[in-house]
């Protein structure tokens, strides 16, 4: 097969896989119910959220059994890591499994969690490997999918349970595990580095999955609208997502029967060329004299036949480049540059490393908090949980799509854009959405914009924080060095989750429940001050990586 049809069927490949990977986002779908059925307060539940997120404590795992195994085993053992622990808790909700402690669900519940670490660094190896000079645009096409997990779990439990309560919950947790082994197991055999180099037509591909990819997320949006919803049925919404997810297939298809008929066409050309230097060959013997022949001395015979050679030689080799000469230039002026290749125990000496990791921390796992607490959110207002999951889960798609679409206009003028720059952007509007929530008119309206505008900054500084660990810390360990970045997460998902809970557990009523805006008022000045501390220090990130960034931008306009 084309080298060139299996790099971008893998490419087709890691978007059906980051379209089912993003499990933990469906938590606050069935959070509710779950502390219902099992009887356990608001900190118990939030513990649970803690557990999911507890799993990238050992996320390196997967980054260090990339090192040594390959990718489809890694693939695979992550999958079934979920399919465990998504599993037995949906076994244990229908009955089917018996006197499980809390601290049996707690631990399942991390392993669960750490089954996304692994899918996930077998996507970006595999992106950073098989398209480095497009990697920014690649990851954030295929990540920007990830945040539509919830939006296509939530459109296949609507079309088989879109009633009861109870079912639903079931039927998440069900999905939860066993559709992205399924997933894994049908993608293993082209979820693989491809070694090949960059070519003309990969700009084409890139621009026509962009238009496919925005499309899809318009989709998703306009369902997660309450009036644009009720014009499609959910199954004709499930169907629609179904057949945009496949929409991308046909472009490997494409590229690979495009490269078929080059080559064949390339071949017919060169026979034809060969036979005609034959027929020249053959009428300059027929009319050589030979009293020249004679004449000629060895030596002179000898340069001839060389210099005839040589000329051939060199002709067939400028033929057989010229077709991929620009492309080489191309790969040869763009090599991804980093500011240093370290691994994780001389990254964890770097103030740069710190920094990064309380941005991280006060920006994107504040969000995921935000997202966990959602469901409880949703209910002291008295809104309805699944719509607003569905809604952060589509605006993070767009969110992840962002820094793609950025940095596929700005390369094309030859700029580079500082990433720290760019999370200095995204982290202001993140904190003033925390302090949007406390304005007491139309809150129902300020709810959504919120939600809206946390689950696209939350998802582009995730999408941008992919190359910024690269370019910070190198390509070599870049699969040990994100995930202990990503560390933070659950950190913060325990420290911050736990303020919140004991919050709400004080304004609670007799039934264990609250009501109103005073639930999460304390809990999103908290949250709101922090984003701002985590600007700040973004701020601090920028100044320090300004000097590289410089370098790249005119190292960029001079080639």
């Amino acid at each position: 097969m084309p080298r060139i049809f299996l790099q971008w069927l893998s490419l087709v490949a890691i978007i059906w896989l980051q379209s089912i990977n993003g499990t933990n986002s469906n938590f606050p779908a069935y959070s509710s119910q779950l502390k219902h059925l099992l009887s356990i307060s608001q900190i118990q539940l939030n513990n649970l959220a803690f557990a999911s997120d507890a799993g990238k404590l050992f996320g390196w795992l997967s980054g260090s059994a990339a090192n040594y195994l390959p990718m489809w085993l890694v693939l695979i053992l992550g999958s079934s890591l979920g399919l465990i622990g998504y599993g037995v808790q949906y076994l244990f909700l229908i009955g089917r499994v018996s006197n499980l402690s809390y601290g049996a669900i707690f631990f399942l519940a991390m392993l669960a969690g750490n089954s996304i670490c692994w899918i996930n660094t077998v996507c970006y190896l595999v992106i950073i490997r098989n398209f480095p000079l497009d990697s920014q645009l690649a990851i954030g096409l295929t990540g920007s999918y990830q945040g539509l997990s919830a939006k296509i779990y939530t459109d296949i439990v609507d079309v088989v349970y879109p009633c009861s309560n109870v079912e639903r919950a079931r039927a998440y947790l069900f999905l939860s595990s066993v559709l992205p082994l399924t997933v894994s197991v049908i993608v293993a055999p082209v979820v693989r580095v491809i070694n090949t180099v960059k070519t003309k037509r990969v700009e084409v591909a890139f621009i026509l999955i962009l238009i496919i990819t925005t499309v899809t997320g318009a989709f998703a949006i306009m369902g997660s609208m309450g009036s644009a919803s009720s014009l499609l049925s959910p199954f004709t919404g499930a169907v629609g997502m179904v057949a945009l997810l496949l929409a991308p297939l046909p472009i490997p298809l494409g590229l690979g029967l495009g490269h078929q008929i080059g080559k064949l066409a390339g071949e017919k050309i060169h026979i034809e060329e060969t036979n005609s230097v034959s027929m020249d060959k053959t009428e300059s013997e027929v009319t050589l004299d030979i009293s020249d022949i004679i004449s000629e001395s060895p030596s002179e015979s000898f340069e001839l036949s060389f210099s005839y050679t040589s000329e051939k030689m060199n002709g067939d080799q400028l033929s057989e480049n010229s077709t991929s000469g620009d492309d080489k230039i191309r790969e040869t002026n763009e090599i991804m540059s980093v500011m240093e290749e370290i691994g994780v125990k001389v990254m964890l000496r770097r103030l740069n490393f710190w920094l990064y990791f309380f941005v991280y921390l006060f920006g994107v796992t504040l969000g995921l908090v935000f997202f966990n607490n959602l469901g409880q959110i949703a209910e002291s207002r008295g809104r309805s949980a699944s719509s607003l999951v569905s809604l952060s889960s589509s605006f993070g798609f767009f969110g992840r799509l962002i820094p793609s679409i950025v940095d596929y206009f700005v390369s094309r003028r030859k700029y580079i854009i500082s990433r720290p720059a760019f999370v200095v952007a995204l982290m202001v509007p993140t904190g003033a959405a925390f302090f949007l929530l406390l304005v007491k008119e139309n809150t129902a309206l300020l709810l959504y914009i919120s939600t809206a505008t946390i689950g696209v900054c939350t998802g582009a500084i995730t999408s941008i924080s992919v190359s910024l660990t690269t370019e910070l810390f190198g390509t070599k360990n870049f699969g040990v060095n994100h995930n202990v970045l990503v560390v933070n997460i659950p950190i913060g998902s325990f420290l911050f989750g736990y303020l919140a809970a004991i919050v709400y557990r004080k304004k609670v009523n007799a039934e264990g429940k609250c009501f109103g805006m005073e639930c999460y008022r304390n809990t999103f000045i908290l949250w709101g001050t922090l984003c701002f501390i985590g600007t700040f220090l973004a701020l601090i990130l920028y100044a320090r990586t300004r000097k590289f960034y410089n370098s790249q931008r005119l190292q960029g306009n001079r080639s």
